[in-house]
């Protein structure tokens, strides 16, 4: 072998380390339980005033919440919170948060669902707050422990539960891998706000936006390594897929503006979704701030959708003082206010 061809194999063999190097770091980096510190930086990322942010802590710690826990199908202790509303109710919501995130993140909209006559349950997926795990599903191992929550809800309510599933980011794209799953009729539809189409989508978009760097090789790369130590191939937790085999009602919230999970994932998702659907897209909203950029709007919507399949129509919820858009929102999260326009289809 001639000395050319030593040096063109050491630096090939050298490029290829380096692959496999960055592909152990980006497991690391996305994969593997830890802090996430990039995402105080991302500039895709809106930041919420601590104030807000205060302000529903102190109604989170003003409730009764219980702690509950469950256990995955491997044996994980899967642990939440819930809570009753006032008066006694066989309408259920479980809220699903965003990567990196906990239950608790979900304390404003549980605030709405709860004065709306709703049982509250806000679980944090494995991986995440107080639930064991070593690694973030993107929605695929989770799929099941909601399946789970929904037993435990079922067992706790009894057989008249009525139950939706409402997530954001993350969370909006583990309840549509949920719904592929076969569900017992108790659940009667799903709401998924700004959820990405697959992991393989969020990650490869990611991957060009934080690193400038395409998709291959590193993320064929990188999924081995997570099959290997996380059960999954990326390929795997995609809710266009999981999507096809779902005939629960769906309505999709996408902000207009998102460029963490870029708005156009709305439209992959819509078309793939065989039953029933609705969408809102809220312009001017960055990723997971419809409901702040609108909430007038946002729960609108929302409502006006359940009403259609949970049982006693509009006497399944309660009435509450008109707010006026634009205002300060006292009765969702206060001081939250947005602008006056939506598209809705």
């Amino acid at each position: 072998m001639t000395r050319g061809w030593m040096i063109v194999l050491v630096g090939a063999a050298a490029f290829a380390a380096q692959i496999v190097l960055f592909s152990f770091s980006l497991y690391r980096l996305a994969i593997q339980r830890n802090r996430k510190p990039f995402l105080a930086t991302d500039p895709n990322m809106p930041k919420v005033e601590d104030e807000r942010i205060r302000q529903i802590g102190e109604w989170f710690r003003s409730q009764p919440f219980e702690p509950v826990e469950i256990a995955s199908e491997e044996g994980l202790k899967l642990r939440g919170q819930y809570l009753e509303p006032e008066e006694p109710s066989d309408r259920a919501i479980v809220l699903a948060h965003g990567y990196s995130g906990k239950g608790e993140d979900m304390a404003y909209f549980a605030k709405e669902y709860k004065e709306r006559g709703f049982r509250v349950l806000m679980p944090d997926n494995r991986g995440h707050g107080q639930s064991e795990g070593a690694y973030i599903g993107f929605g695929w191992h989770d799929r099941r422990d909601y399946a789970a929550w929904i037993d435990y809800l079922i067992r706790r309510i009894g057989p008249q539960a009525q139950i939706v599933l409402h997530g954001v980011s993350m969370g909006g794209a583990t309840v549509l891998m949920t719904a592929g799953e076969p569900l017992p009729e108790q659940v009667k539809c799903v709401i998924s706000d700004c959820a990405y189409s697959s992991a393989v989508g969020i990650l490869a978009y990611q991957l060009r936006q934080m690193f400038r760097l395409p998709p291959f090789p590193l993320l064929p790369l990188t999924s081995m390594i997570c099959k290997l130590r996380a059960g999954f191939f990326f390929g795997e937790a995609s809710a266009v897929r999981q999507l096809r085999q779902s005939r629960l009602p769906i309505l999709l919230i996408h902000g207009g503006d998102d460029t963490y999970v870029p708005t156009a994932m709305a439209a992959e998702i819509y078309d793939a979704i065989p039953g029933d659907k609705e969408r809102l897209i809220v312009p001017g909203a960055q990723h997971g701030m419809s409901i702040l950029t609108d909430p007038e709007a946002y729960w609108e919507t929302v409502m006006g959708f359940l009403r259609k399949y949970l049982n006693h129509g509009a006497a399944a919820f309660p009435a509450r003082e008109p707010v006026q858009r634009g205002a300060p929102l006292s009765a969702w999260v206060p001081a939250w206010s947005g602008p006056p326009t939506l598209r809705k289809e």
